[in-house]
């Protein structure tokens, strides 16, 4: 093995042990809520961004919140509302007085972890203003490109049962997306830890009185997703991934199946889940655990099959039970 390669082993060893530990400090804020925060973690694995779902209190912005300082990464809340302009996300250019010329005045997009807290109740207007720097990580103002920090990751929330005043995400925006993550209301065993944590005095605005402390850094994260792009998929693996896709195009309760993006993005979190339980390759096993949270807010349910109480979590149930897997 030659020098470049041991290197590249170690690093990518120290990142999984940096971040298997990120998940723990995560934990002492954020209470039975492990499967929200671990999509997160693989969202961030893929270079991508993720969209929470869950009704209000449910610690959505709380979980964002102590990622970003347990990860050391610049994080910035923008609250979606009806009256927000784009140039309020991106930024715009200020006149400046003393110098007479135009000056660019960053935007709060221009962050390591934008959180974008509602993402559904801005106008269409606003929401695409954040579509170029989810894509190309980049804003644009008067025809000047202007990168974006690196890590950079949307976190957007929304809630799913007040629809009054919402704008809901256009399926060109809910693509960028690398995996929508929900986090349910707690059981009772769970929801008597969080109010005994705050009996004991935890305050959720101050996180270092919780313990929470920085256990893993932007170098971690970028030698994390080198290191996820190079876990092997067999071509048995990639045709099963297709075949999942395809599959949601023709289930009857759809008009809208998962696009060969969303296909791309099952391979990379696929990825990002093999590589952190510990292997260098991908198993069918990985891309059944990822397929919801990838899949789910991709598929359009029928006007019809909607109001028979169908979602898209159920059409993907069937496509799993019933696509052959790959032996």
């Amino acid at each position: 093995m030659t020098d470049g390669s041991t290197d590249a082993l170690t690093a990518s060893t120290g990142a999984r042990d940096a971040l298997t530990r990120l998940r723990s400090e995560v934990a002492k804020a954020v209470v039975g809520q492990d499967a929200a925060g671990t999509g997160v973690l693989v969202g961030l694995l893929c270079r991508g961004h993720v969209l929470i779902e869950g009704v209000r209190g449910v610690a959505k912005t709380l979980l964002v919140r102590t990622l970003a300082a347990a990860l050391d990464l610049r994080t910035t809340r923008i609250q979606f509302t009806a009256d927000l302009m784009p140039g309020d996300v991106t930024g715009s250019l200020i006149y400046d007085a003393a110098t007479s010329r135009f000056e660019f005045r960053e935007g709060p997009v221009f962050t390591n972890l934008l959180l974008a807290d509602e993402i559904n109740r801005t106008p269409p207007k606003t929401q695409s203003a954040l579509l170029e720097a989810m894509e190309e990580r980049q804003v644009s103002v008067e025809g000047t490109p202007r990168p974006l920090p690196d890590p950079f990751c949307v976190i957007a929330t929304q809630n799913p049962v007040e629809y009054e005043g919402t704008y809901p995400l256009p399926e060109a925006q809910l693509d960028r997306f690398v995996v929508k993550v929900t986090m349910p209301l707690p059981d009772r065993e769970t929801e008597v830890r969080v109010l005994a944590a705050h009996a004991a005095g935890f305050d959720p605005h101050d996180l270092a009185a919780a313990g929470v402390a920085a256990v893993a850094s932007a170098a971690d994260l970028r030698a994390a997703a080198a290191a996820v792009r190079q876990v092997h998929a067999e071509p048995a693996v990639l045709g099963y991934i297709v075949e999942l896709a395809q599959a949601t195009r023709r289930a009857p309760a759809t008009s809208l199946g998962v696009s060969p993006r969303g296909a791309t993005a099952l391979l990379a979190t696929a990825r990002a889940w093999a590589w952190l339980s510990g292997r260098e390759f991908v198993t069918p096993d990985d891309v059944q655990v990822l397929a919801r949270p990838t899949f789910r807010h991709r598929i359009q349910i029928r006007p019809e099959a909607e109001l028979e109480g169908m979602t898209a979590d159920a059409v993907l149930e069937s496509v799993l039970a019933t696509v052959p897997v790959p032996r």
